[in-house]
């Protein structure tokens, strides 16, 4: 995490009293549990996704995102990466995780112009930068990344979110920026 990345403008740290229900149930469900997964199922539009909110609220940690799984395996996955993140164990950006589930992941650092697109729920929350994010990315069945040669399949179940979105590649996650 770089210097400086310690500030929390949520709706808690900064106390505003009047929040929407959903807001409200957000921060109920964080005060409760210690993080939020927010789970946006697969449509006819595309696959879903989940990430978290408050970890870096409760303890100072990027907050962690999943694209393209089976939405409640998405949700136990990252249920079980944040409460070991808030036990102490390091989430690294770039280093290939094998303690995760069955397979290998990678934990990328989100590009923050992403964030309106995917994660409005955590920008109602934290009302304004910075909150970081990594996205849990998966392999395809011969083990490559969506950035690797022989990964490019993957990309129409999970975005390259550390790239900037003028630079991703053309597809179902570019379509309405």
């Amino acid at each position: 995490m770089p210097a400086g990345h310690t500030a929390c403008h949520c709706v808690v740290c900064q106390d505003v009293n009047e929040l929407d229900p959903r807001t409200q149930s957000t921060v109920d469900t964080i005060h409760q549990h210690g993080w939020q997964v927010m789970m946006i199922p697969a449509d006819d539009q595309g696959p879903g996704w989940a990430y978290t909110i408050g970890l870096w609220h409760q303890h100072r940690i990027p907050e962690l995102a999943l694209f393209g799984l089976d939405i409640l395996g998405m949700q136990a996955l990252l249920n079980d990466l944040a409460k070991r993140a808030s036990e102490g164990q390091l989430l690294e950006a770039d280093h290939e995780r094998h303690d995760v589930a069955n397979v290998p992941v990678v934990l990328k650092p989100v590009d923050y112009r992403w964030y309106k697109a995917f994660f409005g729920t955590a920008i109602s929350y934290y009302r304004k930068p910075p909150f970081p994010f990594l996205q849990v990315v998966w392999p395809n069945r011969d083990g490559s990344f969506p950035w690797q040669p022989g990964g490019q399949d993957l990309l129409e179940l999970q975005p390259r979110l550390s790239l900037p979105p003028d630079e991703h590649p053309v597809g179902i996650w570019t379509q309405d920026l």
